[in-house]
């Protein structure tokens, strides 16, 4: 094999690895919804913008230093999670799903809104942590800060991999998630559960969103695609499931960055959606989803 292709193909591995982190986690929000309340949560991509933004003014305007800030826009969009399921989707909790779905994409909208009015629509970016001098690694220029997304990424899906199979807590969203009623009559509570699902959509949304404000651009309008990607990454790895939004969100982002590497850039984020499309003719409950089937 050619050297350059072999550098080529390095290069884009990494970049989508890189990518593949970030959809990985904006997918695992989508799964956390999900499982808690069975309902499609199109928020979660302006939970990565709201991150990506937050940070930028605590970092630029208020002078915090950036591992502050970013905490700090984790834990600010994970109380904007906090406040779309204690507000109007609780309020709405008995009405049918797709009126809580639609409560979403209406939360969706305002958060855009709110972001355009906040920073504009300008574009705004962070420091890249660790410089911006790339190192070699197998033939391919790695950028620091790519390091950290992908390291920090695999942390975190670790750490909740970890939490809902040895903690309490965990296991009480594993078995509202499997059956609400059933943990409500043990005495789980699933209003507060649910809750904290949405905490953690946000928490974790944010982190995509400051991970990946470095390596690009960040604007009121670009947690719709992220969101998009993640969405579509969650479906091919089998909506609901927790290993299947990781897997999923990973693979996305090696196709995409592969389709756009070796065939045009020019349609890298029509990839997602051409894959989403094959995945959903060839195998509709992903590749680590059940095949049950529920009349609607």
């Amino acid at each position: 094999m050619d050297s350059v292709l072999i550098q080529q193909l390095a290069q884009f591995v990494v970049s989508g690895i890189t990518s593949g982190s970030v959809y990985a986690l904006i997918a695992l929000g989508f799964c956390l919804v999900q499982n808690a309340t069975g309902i499609v949560n199109f928020a979660q991509g302006d939970f990565v913008m709201l991150g990506g933004l937050t940070a930028v003014s605590l970092f630029q305007d208020w002078g915090l230093p950036l591992p502050f800030a970013f905490v700090l826009a984790m834990a600010f969009t994970a109380l904007v999670g906090l406040a779309l399921e204690g507000g109007p989707l609780r309020h709405a909790r008995n009405r049918e799903v797709l009126v809580l779905v639609m409560i979403t994409v209406g939360a969706s909208i305002s958060l855009r809104g709110a972001g355009m009015l906040a920073w504009g629509k300008n574009v705004h970016t962070l420091p890249a942590m660790g410089g911006d001098a790339p190192f070699i690694v197998l033939s391919a220029a790695v950028l620091p800060q790519t390091l950290w997304v992908i390291g920090i990424s695999l942390a975190v899906l670790c750490l909740l991999f970890l939490f809902y199979r040895h903690t309490l807590v965990g296991k009480a969203m594993r078995a509202v998630a499997d059956n609400p009623y059933g943990a409500a009559l043990v005495g789980i509570s699933v209003r507060r559960l649910v809750a904290l699902a949405f905490a953690l959509a946000g928490a974790v949304g944010a982190l995509a969103g400051v991970l990946i404000t470095p390596l690009t651009t960040m604007s009121y309008s670009t947690g719709l695609m992220l969101g998009l990607k993640g969405f579509a990454g969650a479906i091919l790895g089998g909506y609901g499931s927790t290993l299947g939004a990781v897997v999923g969100g990973y693979l996305l982002g090696l196709l995409e960055s592969l389709g756009a590497g070796f065939v045009s850039s020019a349609y890298k984020d029509a990839f997602a959606f051409l894959i989403l499309l094959g995945i959903l003719f060839v195998r509709p409950a992903g590749l680590f989803g059940s095949e049950r089937v529920r009349r609607l």
